[in-house]
């Protein structure tokens, strides 16, 4: 046996919903297993697929009574956007529920590292145990929850990502990309009432582009039953100074300037869900 996680992080912070809309962020944890931050190549020791910032971006949910549920661990550990049988989402080249490459292709592990031994297999399973099902389980109970009282309940999905991923997109991604899984996801009022909201701003939009929904918002969508699922990617652009490079590793700093501009417009985005009532189905 060996140490999985020597600072015991719980899988996850969370806060109940006094509204029925609730805000996943499976990709803001900076936690690491020992078994992954001992094989960890220089270029991954900084986290650069990190959606960074998740929750500083969102700390507004509070004051519309809106909850979350937030990562302590790093994608690298476990992806909890995707499915445990780890089938692709996308026919696009993309990473898997245990990622061995960054987004620029570069490998996250050491070629002489333990990934891939007898202590894979096992480390995997204690991530899918310990990490993904009770992540998955607090979602699934939430809604549940936010259903009964409120007779539907709305899960947004807060993702980011840098505007240029070659690996994954060409060109320069568009500064909000919102995903419904091709509208099967969510009722079909709600893409627009959010699409109004960015509509008035500067920024660019697309729904259903590059970015459909991950497999949370594929999986907790199902709009028959009244729960209903989006996914926002939003351009690290719109938030982020300029990445600085030193020793190999990414420096990733919040920009006050963006950050008045882009924060006011999420909290009328998260606002237009509270007051949508969904198209029945």
């Amino acid at each position: 046996m060996f140490d999985h996680s020597p600072d015991e992080l719980s899988a996850f912070e969370f806060t109940e919903s006094t509204v029925p809309v609730f805000v996943s962020m499976p990709h803001s944890g900076l936690g690491l297993s020992s078994v992954i931050a001992d094989q960890l190549s220089v270029p991954a020791m900084g986290l650069p697929d990190t959606d960074w910032f998740i929750p500083e971006l969102y700390d507004f949910l509070d004051e519309l009574g809106i909850g979350r549920i937030q990562a302590n661990y790093s994608r690298y550990v476990i992806d909890l956007n995707r499915p445990l049988d780890d089938e692709p989402l996308y026919e696009s080249k993309t990473t898997g529920l245990f990622p061995d490459i960054l987004f620029d292709g570069a490998p996250i592990f050491n070629a002489d590292s333990l990934h891939g031994s007898e202590q894979r297999e096992e480390h995997h399973q204690w991530c899918k145990d310990t990490l993904w099902v009770p992540y998955h389980q607090k979602i699934d109970d939430e809604l549940a929850r936010l259903h009964n009282q409120f007779g539907h309940a709305i899960l947004f999905d807060a993702h980011s990502i840098a505007a240029r991923v070659p690996m994954l997109f060409e060109g320069k991604l568009p500064d909000f990309n919102f995903g419904s899984n091709e509208g099967l996801a969510c009722a079909d009022n709600m893409l627009p009432a959010l699409e109004g909201v960015i509509a008035q701003s500067a920024y660019s939009q697309v729904s259903n582009g590059r970015f459909k929904g991950g497999y949370i918002t594929r999986s907790k969508g199902r709009p028959e039953e009244g729960i209903h699922a989006i996914q926002l990617e939003l351009s690290q652009d719109t938030y982020l100074q300029d990445s600085v490079v030193g020793k190999g590793l990414h420096s990733f700093k919040l920009d006050p300037v963006k950050l008045d501009i882009i924060q006011p417009l999420l909290k009328k985005l998260l606002r237009a869900l509270v007051d949508v009532e969904p198209n029945m189905t």
